[in-house]
């Protein structure tokens, strides 16, 4: 059953997220607790959104999501962070329910866009992509502040 996140979904969006993580090749990389899901996702001003496919009362994929807003639409648009199936649970059309029902939230609200990240080994998701109509934007490099040089650039303010 795909669904939007609840509380108590934590664990299972949790370990869908370390699972994630070890797909792509970063197992010790997950920093995240059952707790800062539950701030992030059902706190009083949820920063971060998330849909889950329940099946025999187990989370087994998730898509979780926040706003973007486009200054040349005028408009939000939806970035999809994570999107996991659990391995045994995939080909039964639960990634493209989860990717559909977030085209759904973007049409149904008016928003512009829907975007996300791929690895570019990760030959498997760029071939379902295509396959749902989606577009690489190889224009584009994704760039990133980290660590020490994060907090220097802070520290210049």
């Amino acid at each position: 059953m795909l669904r939007d996140a609840r509380p108590g979904d934590e664990p299972g969006i949790l370990a869908c997220i370390q699972a994630l993580a070890v797909y792509e090749r970063e197992p010790d990389a997950v920093q995240n607790t059952i707790e800062a899901l539950e701030a992030t996702l059902f706190g009083p001003a949820p920063q971060a959104f998330a849909h889950v496919v329940e099946r025999d009362g187990q989370v087994v994929g998730i898509a979780i999501w926040f706003l973007t807003y486009s200054t040349w639409t005028g408009r939000h648009g939806v970035w999809l962070e994570d999107l996991f199936v659990d391995e045994g649970q995939r080909c039964l059309g639960y990634g493209k329910a989860l990717i559909a029902s977030l085209a759904a939230v973007c049409v149904e609200r008016g928003y512009s866009r829907l975007e996300w990240s791929v690895l570019d080994w990760n030959a498997p998701a760029i071939g379902f992509y295509r396959s749902i109509g989606a577009v690489p934007m190889s224009e584009w490099t994704t760039q990133r502040l980290v660590g020490d040089e994060l907090a220097a650039l802070a520290a210049a303010v």
